[in-house]
């Protein structure tokens, strides 16, 4: 991504809706992992730092980005190492493995997904878990995946399909922000028939508006522990090595 959007998610990741609502929805689906106490967590891709306050509550986080202004932005939070990296390559934990590795909102802007799932595959323990969230329906595409320099967007079986090729095995797959799916939805498709100039969607709204959004798509958290959604504007998968 270009250096003023990572500003811009810099500026706005503690509080803006989607941000705030999305780390409430992964950290309930994440408590319900059964993680170890001291548990090894690896966030892939950490950008600006929005999620690693939150990733650092389940144990022992490490953290990789590899923009150099947004891994200093990230590292600048104090939370934890964050070094230097991406995928496929380069990976600078090859003497690591991880009970947890978190690639939130990363794999749409890597070209070979497949290879790079391939390569987190490697990080994993035995038992580990592989938690990925990306960016739902081609139809949804916008000038937010043009400034944010998206590959793609997925369906949950195109997901599913790409870590299946890559070795993994899926435990948990499917949809959230599912409560607003309608709203964005009509938002997107709206500005695509009207022609309106698009951009990144990082712009934080009035307060009451950004609280509104924030508390319904924030109700989520408490229905994904169980159960993802059939529909929605991400799709979320839990992987493993084995069955």
């Amino acid at each position: 991504m270009e250096p003023e959007i990572y500003r811009e998610m810099a500026a706005v990741q503690e509080h803006h809706w989607w941000f705030s609502a999305r780390r409430q929805v992964i950290a309930s689906v994440v408590s319900e992992l059964d993680l170890p106490p001291r548990a090894e967590i690896l966030e892939i891709g950490c950008g600006t730092g929005g999620n690693l306050a939150m990733l650092a509550t389940f144990g022992r986080l490490q953290a990789m980005e590899h923009d150099d202004g947004a891994r200093a932005i990230a590292a600048s939070l104090g939370i934890c190492p964050v070094a230097a990296g991406g995928l496929p390559e380069p990976v600078p934990f090859d003497d690591r493995h991880f009970n947890l590795v978190c690639l939130l909102d990363v794999l749409e802007h890597i070209g070979d997904d497949c290879s790079a799932l391939a390569r987190a595959r490697r990080l994993l323990r035995p038992s580990g878990r592989l938690l990925i969230t990306v960016p739902a329906y081609a139809w949804l595409w916008s000038g937010h995946d043009d400034a944010h320099h998206h590959h793609r967007r997925y369906t949950a079986a195109l997901l599913a399909r790409r870590a299946r090729e890559a070795g993994l095995v899926v435990s948990r797959l499917g949809y959230f922000s599912t409560l607003l799916f309608p709203l964005i939805a009509g938002i997107r498709v709206a500005k695509r028939l009207t022609g309106a100039r698009e951009g990144s969607d990082a712009a934080l709204p009035s307060p009451r508006i950004n609280s509104l959004l924030t508390g319904i798509f924030g109700m989520e958290r408490h229905l994904v522990r169980k159960r993802l959604f059939p529909f929605g504007t991400s799709v979320m998968a839990i992987l493993s090595l084995t069955p």
